[in-house]
């Protein structure tokens, strides 16, 4: 079992003008997928307060998997890509790559995502859309794999020649 921490990004929803809907939508799918959701933290679309949770969270907390959701569309204020490219030492751009392809399947505006994923030490950090609906289908199209990166970065005993789906 990996952890994970979940991280909203929404200034609704930082400020309490909003529930946030999403961050317990990808906490309950993770943990349906057998991940320990050890935090769940909502930030402002700040990049500064993004890239310190996320640095934190990496840092110490030791969460395997950190998933942001929100911040990920061309509103000026969506930031949560810069903020993850800023604290991760490698990307991971095979991952918002699948999530986009998945997602083209569903509406012609998944094209508009700039989501980004990378390592920091040994964390994965991936952007999620902000809706529940869209955060979900993102998430489960790239589940599947997770675990076996997540067993490489960890030092497991990751087989890279067994393909499971």
């Amino acid at each position: 079992m990996f952890t994970a921490a979940v991280v909203t990004v929404s200034d609704r929803s930082f400020r309490g003008e909003r529930p946030d809907g999403t961050g317990p939508a990808v906490a309950a799918l993770l943990e349906k997928a057998g991940y320990q959701v050890i935090e769940t933290a909502i930030v402002p679309d700040e990049q500064p307060e993004i890239e310190k949770v996320l640095a934190r969270l990496a840092d110490g907390s030791g969460a395997a998997l950190i998933a942001t959701a929100g911040g990920t569309g061309f509103s000026p204020r969506d930031v949560t890509p810069e903020a993850t490219l800023a604290v991760c030492a490698r990307l991971v751009p095979g991952i918002p790559e699948a999530m986009r392809a998945a997602s083209l399947a569903v509406t012609p505006r998944a094209m508009l995502s700039r989501a980004a994923a990378g390592i920091r030490n040994r964390s994965l950090i991936i952007n999620l859309p902000g809706s529940p609906k869209a955060a979900a289908e993102n998430l489960e199209a790239v589940l599947p794999a997770l675990s076996h990166g997540l067993e490489m970065l960890r030092g497991g005993p990751a087989d890279c020649g067994t393909l499971t789906k």
